[in-house]
């Protein structure tokens, strides 16, 4: 059974900086092309990063130099680094495969105040 647990979220004040992990189990994130997802009271799903298994990765412009999306394959983790944060970042991030998309898990809480 595949598992995806995200963490790291919190509050924080407008230009600061978070790093999401997602741990995942029953998938290889080495082996899968990973993306993190953000959703945002009264909207969509949106996929902000993501990284392929080659290690390329494509970012949503609203956070294109700020964002960097990695991957430690021996933890079978993924992060999120978000710097320079903006109150329009606020949203529940979660990750999950791009090809081969798994139960959501319950996601992480990011809030950025102004």
């Amino acid at each position: 059974q595949v598992q995806l647990v995200e963490s790291g979220g919190g509050l924080v004040q407008a230009g600061h900086s978070l790093r999401l992990s997602c741990t995942a189990s029953g998938i290889r994130v080495g082996s899968n092309s990973m993306g993190w997802y953000r959703q945002a009271p009264g909207k969509q799903r949106e996929l902000v990063a993501r990284m392929f298994i080659d290690g390329s990765t494509i970012y949503v412009d609203s956070v294109k130099g700020r964002f960097t999306i990695s991957r430690d394959s021996a933890k079978n983790t993924i992060y999120l680094q978000m710097n320079s944060l903006k109150p329009e970042d606020t949203a529940v991030y979660y990750c999950n495969s791009l090809m081969y998309p798994q139960p959501w898990g319950q996601g992480t809480q990011v809030t950025v105040s102004s």
